[in-house]
């Protein structure tokens, strides 16, 4: 999934995480981060299932990304630490839940959350969350997007058949039996328009 518009959504409806909204840094800049509260949206990592077509691939695709909230801790002021990312949680999650990131996109849900970092100075709380879409297309007018579908787009259009029938009986008594005799009883064709 694509960060960007995550992180434009992030803008338009965190008012208290705008002025420090980040992509995918590692741990150790997150720690050096200045300004606070701060939010980085990331890629965790995406799961596929099984395919659930016979004869072509469709898979559903759930990826996971995080937004980790960077909140400083001053001390003795903990508890309002707590606060403000219960607030901030909250916020993200009112932006995020049940947003769909792009069109093909199932809605985005919360997988939960927790501490990647806790010291005296820093809070680093990260948010899972996962959206899913379907990897195969749906008609053959879409892009490919398998390997199999690129190989099905180069085959020849389909125009029509013909069906030439060699029935099994009355068989030749010289040939065989049982089976074909070599003598075609039945022609017909068919044409396709698409």
């Amino acid at each position: 999934m694509k960060i960007t518009p995550l992180l434009t959504h992030l803008h338009d409806h965190c008012p208290s995480l705008t002025p420090h909204l980040h992509a995918g840094l590692d741990l150790e800049s997150l720690q050096a981060l200045v300004g606070t509260p701060a939010a980085v949206v990331t890629p965790i990592a995406d799961a596929a299932a099984p395919s659930h077509s016979q004869n072509t691939l469709r898979q559903v695709i759930r990826e996971r990304f995080g937004v980790v909230l960077v909140i400083d801790l001053v001390d003795g002021q903990q508890a309002q630490a707590m606060d403000q990312l219960h607030t901030l949680r909250a916020e993200v999650w009112r932006a995020l839940v049940g947003f769909k990131p792009e069109r093909f996109y199932e809605p985005i849900r919360y997988d939960g959350g927790h501490w990647l970092l806790l010291n005296k100075t820093r809070g680093l709380y990260r948010l899972r969350f996962s959206a899913g879409f379907q990897l195969g297309r749906n008609l053959s007018t879409q892009p490919a997007e398998t390997w199999h579908e690129l190989e099905l787009d180069a085959l020849p259009s389909f125009n029509g058949a013909t069906v030439r029938v060699d029935a099994i009986d009355p068989a030749d008594p010289n040939l065989q039996r049982p089976g074909p005799d070599g003598r075609l009883e039945l022609t017909f064709s068919a044409e396709v328009t698409p």
